[in-house]
């Protein structure tokens, strides 16, 4: 009898039986050959929102099919929970972080299981608790003792909403990752990462990852960036020292006219002290900090400058040139100073012809001669060397190498490699982080914590600043403490330490959660690492998955870990989409708050103006074209909306949310489960083996299901989830069709048929809809779950076709078609061709000289 589809039952009742047999728990065996599938954990920010779903179904899917596959999974969840995102959301909501931070977990967490993810929540962790960050501070402490960490002055990136310091890769356009607010530039002490010191590991590792996608690489390597050059000496005019300075065009030495420093460069203040220039540099240097710093290397930005009041010295002209201070120089860029070839640079031209420097041609093309008289820009392509001394003749590849040589020879500098990657600032000054443990003594400076005192506990009986100003600089019972050296009284550090810290290891310390005896539990992790299949967004892709792979290397040469890379495999799955609403008098407007007419137009329904359909963009809360889980599972059921995020879209594309597709979705889903709970001839009905029916139309529809089952798989394995859905649908038809078309002879083969069409598909939807699959599979009769069922194969025998369709051509020429058995001889492929009435006209009696025959594909009389 047929069953009403209720996904609240029916989801309910497989999640509660999971949950009680620990169905997705997972621990270490050397004797099982392992699968570790990780989506990117989340901030716990209060609820799941559609690309959670979507990312997190992807991984399910993954590790379901794993499993099924007899692989020990591990599958774990956890939470990203310290950083500037819960504070702010807490500051907000009036309430102190970590009561903000807990409740959401527990709210998220109940969200998760909802939706039937295969999590093994024993391995759950949080990076806000004490237990996770006193790892992260034993690794600190293990950095600092290997100059891997290390404190100094520095400019850093400061946004005064969120009133704390941005690595470089956390200023995005000139603006703050979090809040987009322009980001200024601060003088400060802060704690660095010497993540410098793994750059050449960082960027030929990435050619050992075939797994991640070429956009991700190349965006790794591009934020790496590699320069080859010379470091050269200037030496300054009058007074001590030279500016160094780092050129990838060192053939153009002889035509550098000016020097061009960082208005953050040290020098740029020193060599004005006590000329006429200084007051005027104080002020530029003010001015220019003021500018993004995105905006300082544009190619719109007006090139401005000042001079120095001082001179150095072009080393292979001998001659003095002016130093001045550019707003185009950053100090992260090389060594914050350039030497400036107006000839053959384009932004020293314009500086050049604005404050009327010389400018002169030491590169001319292959097939004529520059002037400086009638250059209307630069010429900054490689050439011939001209009024380059010894040099001169040379071609500018041949030169480049002859000049290193010369500088080395001359101790004036030498050949050199530099890269764009600079030291990961970690310093925080916000109170939502782990500790930093260090003190400060007035005798013995900073001082390491003691490994046994660890961890050093974030207080949380604090208030919170509105402004968001940390509360740990002004809280005494934190910040007094004694020297772990001396004894004597000191100052605990009140800096906080980057959130990306915190997930730059998490994925390793999810082999071990509850190891109590040090960051890792190297048993378990060595058998567990390195992440089989990484899952997140493309947004990561220089943050989180840079930091993670220097870590990485970090814990593998303290004899923590054994891999170099963290993650094997990566998808960037893209986002979920969904058209916008605007109100002219409220703005923006949730889907609900819209009102469709049946002319296709939209009202809002607070106030029944018209309302304008817009963009098709990512869902966010500010444009409120966001779909809210919860109520998605309320109305059509988890599977429902897994099913609807799995099947349109690969994963890499973005995925346009429909209220359409999603409630096709759901049809699909009830009549598939109406059709195996009505089909009574189903019921103590044993399955056909995987072997070939007798009769034909068994036949057919096993071969057909083979076929299906192929695709699938392979879509599967290459991860088109989208189109091995597809191929479930199809299988289902089939199925459907097949039921209708049983005849009432033979009936026990086609009805065992029948079934295993039927357990088949349920078998093949299961890791998208695991609870409508092991409901199918347990209506079809069986006992057991399906979590760990072995996956099916096709039958290869059935892949083999019986028959074989093959173009006749005659003399080449393409005149019919012809159907032969697949182990047809050559006599009778060309008897059944000749015996074809329209073959026959072009043949026309004539005798066939030679038989041509393509298998599976062609044949070719020759008359």
């Amino acid at each position: 009898m047929a069953q009403n589809y209720d996904p609240q039952a029916v989801e309910e009742k497989w999640q509660k039986s999971w949950e009680e047999s620990r169905a997705f728990s997972a621990d270490a065996d050397p004797s099982r050959e392992k699968y570790y599938v990780l989506e990117m954990f989340p901030y716990p920010s209060g609820r799941i929102h559609m690309g959670h779903v979507r990312n997190y179904a992807i991984g399910d899917v993954v590790a379901r099919i794993k499993m099924m596959g007899g692989v020990n999974v591990l599958h774990p969840m956890g939470w990203d929970a310290f950083g500037m995102p819960a504070e702010n959301a807490a500051i907000a909501a009036g309430v102190h972080p970590a009561k903000w931070t807990y409740e959401n977990i527990e709210y998220m967490k109940k969200q998760l299981k909802r939706l039937g993810f295969s999590y093994d929540w024993d391995k759950e962790l949080a990076t806000c608790d004490p237990e996770y960050y006193r790892w992260e501070q034993l690794i600190f402490l293990k950095m600092l003792e290997k100059g891997l960490a290390y404190r100094r002055e520095s400019y850093v990136n400061w946004c005064e909403p969120c009133q704390t310091v941005l690595a470089n890769e956390q200023v995005v356009a000139g603006g703050c990752w979090r809040c987009d607010t322009p980001v200024s530039q601060k003088s400060m002490e802060q704690w660095f990462f010497k993540i410098t010191a793994y750059v050449e590991d960082l960027l030929t590792s990435l050619d050992g990852l075939p797994g991640w996608p070429e956009r991700v690489l190349a965006m790794q390597k591009n934020w790496i960036g590699i320069s080859v050059g010379a470091e050269v000496d200037f030496p300054i005019a009058e007074g001590t020292g030279a500016i160094r300075v780092f050129t990838t065009r060192q053939d153009t030495l002889f035509g550098a006219t000016f020097m061009s420093l960082a208005a953050e460069h040290p020098l740029a203040v020193e060599l004005s002290r006590g000329t006429d220039q200084e007051d005027a540099v104080r002020e530029f240097i003010r001015r220019t900090m003021q500018i993004d710093r995105t905006e300082r290397t544009a190619d719109l930005l007006e090139k401005e400058g000042v001079f120095t009041g001082s001179f150095c010295i072009n080393p292979m002209t001998k001659e003095q040139i002016p130093v001045f201070v550019a707003n185009f120089v950053l100090m992260e860029y090389g060594t914050g100073a350039v030497m400036a070839v107006p000839a053959h640079d384009q932004r020293d031209f314009e500086f050049a012809k604005r404050y009327d420097l010389s400018i002169r041609v030491v590169i001319n093309p292959k097939d004529r001669e520059l002037s400086e008289e009638t250059m209307t820009e630069a010429f900054e392509e490689y050439g011939v060397l001209t009024e380059s001394g010894q040099f001169t003749g040379m071609t500018s590849e041949d030169a480049r190498e002859k000049i290193n040589e010369y500088l080395k020879e001359t101790g004036q500098g030498e050949g050199a490699i530099t890269y764009r990657l600079r030291d990961w600032g970690i310093s925080r000054q916000r109170y939502w982080g782990a500790p930093i443990p260090v003190v400060y003594c007035e005798g013995c400076g900073a001082v390491p914590v003691k490994e046994e005192d660890l961890p050093v506990v974030l207080p949380l009986d604090v208030r919170i600043d509105e402004a968001g100003r940390s509360p740990l600089p002004k809280l005494e019972e934190f910040v007094n403490t004694t020297c772990p050296k001396c004894s004597g009284p000191a100052r605990r550090e009140t800096d906080t330490m980057d959130t990306f810290v915190d997930s730059s290891w998490y994925f390793a310390r999810f082999a071990c959660p509850r190891y109590d005896q040090g960051p890792l539990e190297k048993e378990r992790v060595d058998y567990w690492m390195a992440v089989d299949q990484y899952i997140g967004g493309i947004e990561h892709a220089v943050l989180h998955l840079l930091y993670s792979r220097f870590y990485t290397k970090v814990l593998k040469d303290f004899g923590i870990l054994k891999v170099n890379e963290p993650f094997t495999n990566l998808l960037t799955q893209g986002m979920v989409t969904k058209e916008t609403y605007t109100c002219p008098k409220h703005r923006w407007l949730f889907p609900d708050e819209v009102k469709a007419a049946k002319d296709g137009s939209f009202s809002c329904n607070i106030c029944g103006s018209p309302v304008e359909t817009g963009r098709i963009e990512k869902m966010s809360k500010s444009k409120k074209n966001v779909v809210d889980p919860d109520d998605m599972v309320k109305k059509f059921g988890a599977d429902t909306v897994r099913f609807f995020c799995l099947s349109d879209v690969p994963p890499e594309k973005d995925l346009e949310w429909t209220d359409a597709g999603v409630d096709a979705a759901f049809r699909f889903l009830s009549r598939v489960h109406r059709f195996v709970t009505s089909e009574d001839r189903l019921r103590g009905v044993e399955a056909h083996p995987f072997s070939m029916p007798r009769t034909d139309a068994a036949r057919s529809a096993y071969r057909e299901m083979n076929s299906l089952l192929k695709r699938a798989n392979d879509d599967f394995e290459r991860f088109h989830f989208n189109t091995a859905l597809a191929r479930a649908r199809e299988l289902f038809t089939l199925t459907a069709r097949f039921a209708e078309q049983i005849p009432a002879e033979n009936e026990a083969e086609e009805l065992a048929v029948l079934k295993l069409l039927a357990e088949t598909f349920a078998i093949l939807i299961y890791p998208a809809v695991p609870h409508l699959g092991e409901e199918l599979w347990q209506s079809l009769g069986h006992t057991e779950s399906l979590v760990r069922h072995p996956w099916l194969q096709p039958d290869p025998g059935a892949l083999v076709a019986e028959e074989v369709e093959l173009v006749v051509q005659v003399n080449g020429k393409l005149r019919g078609k012809i159907t032969v058995p697949a182990d047809a001889a050559e006599d009778e492929v060309r008897e059944k061709a000749l015996a074809d009435e329209r073959v026959s006209r072009f043949v026309g009696g004539k005798p066939v000289k030679k038989t041509i025959v393509v298998p599976g594909r062609l044949v070719n009389l020759v008359i």
